[in-house]
């Protein structure tokens, strides 16, 4: 355990101490049941080999008055990366945004050990996590199988300059200045972006939803989405796609599509479209906001009543994608329940594929698939699983 590492007021009664690692293990040995006897994990024999001696390490208590009631523990992984292994939090004080609260003062303390690079692998379904992690400026670094199920690693950069790389690779943006010298490209110029006027909002095919703050949501034909996509999406988008240099040679599959435009005083500020991808499954395929409308929480009003109107049209299932390294679009998908369920490299960069279940067989499923939870009721059924308790 470290010298002098600070003890956390996490408020309401709650605060994080510094315990040693032989406490964190015998915590872990009497409470890790209750904590994540829920989920599933391949239950190795007997090691054979000693386990690699550890470095520098970080470990603290979780308290209620006197009680250990959870923990934190972290490692030094090499040279630049310290290494979140193990959270756990006792489930009657989940849920009171207690990680939420810990998680700014451990990365204080890992950025003023001298840390380049925090990493951290949670089951991908586990957006509980995933979410605040998320938030703090973590991003999504692939998804692998492992002995729980299937996780998804995270990392967060406390060198700004890395951050901005990590948004070159998945696409996001382009490579200027020092970010392109130090990945060795050359240097994209800023693109100066011609305003593009004011676009009247068109009629609609339905009734407009409100949005609040003088905003709506109005259903139109594809052909009046596809017109104002064309003449706008310049004024919106700064990510680096392949332009492909011949149009394709067929033409796209035939299949139901749904289109909105966003209003704001009558003109267009943004746009939804979506299409069917198969029998059940709907894809989100575009939303976009011009940049003076960003940042209002326009896109966590825009989804419910698009995944509303989706659920009437008979999807049982929701499909998106999004650069890796958008979580100014990940975190509401998490928050409405989209679960993590694959990364892709298209036209467009290194995409998260997201997917969200309006039931709950598909939903309990994903997260059987995760390791989360073990398979019980209707859905080790549907798995050939029998019928558990």
């Amino acid at each position: 355990m470290n010298t002098e590492m600070p003890v956390f007021d996490l408020g309401d009664g709650y605060i994080a101490r510094p315990i040693s690692v032989p406490h964190y293990r015998d915590a872990c040995a009497r409470l890790e049941g209750q904590i994540f006897g829920g989920t599933s994990l391949y239950a190795f024999g007997p090691a054979t080999k000693a386990p690699p001696p550890l470095g520098e390490t970080f470990t603290w208590g979780i308290y209620m008055d006197e009680a250990l009631i959870g923990w934190s523990f972290a490692y030094q992984k090499d040279e630049r990366t310290v290494y979140m292994a193990d959270t756990g939090i006792l489930p009657e004080h989940q849920g009171r945004g207690l990680y939420t609260r810990l998680l700014p003062h451990l990365l204080d303390t890992f950025r003023a050990a001298g840390y380049t690079l925090v990493q951290s692998h949670h089951r991908a379904t586990n957006n509980a996590v995933i979410i605040p992690k998320l938030r703090a400026g973590f991003f999504i670094q692939g998804l692998n199988l492992y002995e729980g199920g299937m996780s998804v690693p995270l990392t967060l950069s406390l060198d700004d300059t890395y951050r901005e790389a990590l948004h070159v690779r998945s696409g996001f943006q382009a490579a200027r200045g020092e970010i392109a010298r130090r990945l060795g490209l050359p240097s994209t110029p800023q693109a100066e972006k011609a305003s593009p006027g004011a676009v009247l909002l068109p009629e609609g095919q339905g009734d407009d939803t409100d949005l609040g703050g003088g905003y709506v949501l109005r259903p139109v034909a594809y052909e009046s989405y596809d017109e104002i996509y064309t003449r706008l999406e310049d004024a919106v988008y700064s990510t680096v796609s392949l332009n492909w240099p011949t149009p394709a040679r067929l033409e796209p599959p035939a299949s139901p599509r749904y289109a909105w435009l966003i209003g704001f005083k009558n003109e267009v500020v943004g746009w939804h479209y979506s299409r069917q991808w198969d029998a059940r499954t709907a894809y989100m395929v575009n939303t976009a906001l011009l940049p003076a409308h960003q940042g209002r929480g326009l896109y966590s009003r825009v989804l419910p009543p698009v995944l509303a109107a989706l659920e009437a049209r008979g999807f049982q299932l929701v499909r998106s994608h999004h650069h890796a390294t958008n979580n100014a679009v990940l975190v509401p998908k998490l928050r409405a329940g989209f679960c993590l369920q694959g990364l892709t490299v298209d036209d467009h960069g290194v995409m998260a594929v997201l997917i969200l279940s309006f039931g709950a067989l598909y939903r309990d499923y994903m997260e059987v698939r995760s390791g989360l939870k073990q398979p019980r009721g209707e859905v080790a059924r549907a798995l050939g699983l029998g019928q558990r308790p």
